[in-house]
């Protein structure tokens, strides 16, 4: 397979990283944005102002906010917010080309994984999930990162690596697509979690072990949905999970501070322009939690105070209310 034009469908910081990549790879990027001005910004200054600034980009990515210009690329990484990506794909050229999504959440309409949301918009593609411990910042910097790279398919996870990999992006490969996105889905509302630890000043102990508890419910919630457990140990589940759970360049915790500082949800979510998946991925999670028998108290924690049904006193008089039980519980 040949991957020499690479689009990217996203103009988001990540979906910018992730050009960046692309590019120095030795490919030509193509970088569909929404905004005007990140068009006019990456194809005029070779940056991306809004999201990313201060990187320089490199001078093969040019960008574009018409969908219909991606018919020519042989690729498609797909970094929408996922509460966006069926529209988006709906609405783009036929996509009977390879799909590697990049972004992390669970349709809140429907509960479903984002590789079943790109396979119903997008019939004939080929899907793969790209998911790990990865701040945009650091990946743009071309500082050292690695990543799962999940497939059905061995030879196209093969070919994709190959194309885009790079010695400072460093890909593993799985075939456990399910379990490479539910890592990346849950992660970012324990990350909320951790964040309001933080954020009511409940101590590095509180934050440790409330990153041990939630990954038990990742793995929970993981295992009944058909992920494999190395998987869910791996960078897409633990690796990922620490990275976000543990500093303010992650978006789903800094949420999260807010939150325990005594900021309203509201607030600090009108005051971004970027996206904090795990607000929307909270409430469904905690459904499906629910549907499922599967116990998830630190999800419904979160998915309590971001609905405005409880406060941070209250969620935590219930969490450290519970009665004890064997931790392998």
């Amino acid at each position: 397979m040949s991957f020499d034009r690479i689009g990217v469908i996203g103009g988001g910081a990540w979906g910018t990283a992730l050009a960046q990549v692309g590019a120095s790879g030795g490919r030509d990027v193509l970088l569909w944005a929404r905004e005007t001005e990140v068009v006019e910004s990456v194809n005029a200054d070779h940056e991306n102002r809004a999201f990313l600034p201060g990187q320089k980009l490199s001078s093969s990515i040019r960008a574009t906010g018409d969908l219909a210009d991606l018919r020519a690329c042989e690729a498609w990484l797909v970094v929408t917010p996922a509460q966006h990506m069926r529209a988006v794909l709906e609405a783009a050229p036929p996509c009977n080309k390879p799909l590697i999504l990049c972004s992390k959440g669970i349709e809140e309409h429907s509960g479903a994984l984002l590789h079943r949301v790109a396979a119903e918009a997008c019939v004939e593609a080929s899907i793969a999930v790209l998911s790990g411990p990865t701040f945009a910042h650091e990946v743009a910097a071309g500082l050292p990162t690695a990543v799962t790279l999940a497939a059905e398919d061995q030879a196209l996870s093969e070919s994709l690596r190959e194309r885009i990999a790079l010695p400072t992006f460093r890909m593993y490969l799985s075939d456990d697509v399910a379990g490479a996105e539910i890592g990346g889905a849950v992660k970012n509302v324990l990350a909320i979690a951790c964040g309001v630890v933080d954020g009511k000043g409940l101590g590095q102990n509180a934050r440790a072990a409330l990153i041990a508890r939630g990954f038990a419910e990742m793995t929970r919630f993981g295992l009944a949905s058909g992920a494999r457990r190395e998987t869910l140990v791996g960078l897409s589940g633990l690796g990922d999970l620490v990275l976000t759970c543990s500093s303010t360049s992650s978006r789903n915790f800094s949420l999260g501070k807010g939150i325990g500082e005594g900021r309203s949800p509201d607030e600090l979510m009108s005051d971004r322009r970027t996206v904090a998946e795990g607000a929307f991925t909270a409430p469904v999670l905690a459904r499906l939690a629910g549907e499922m028998g599967i116990d998830m108290p630190v999800v419904a924690a979160v998915a309590k105070l971001l609905s405005g049904s409880a406060n941070v006193d209250q969620v935590l008089q219930e969490l450290l209310a519970r009665p004890p039980r064997p931790e392998t519980h």
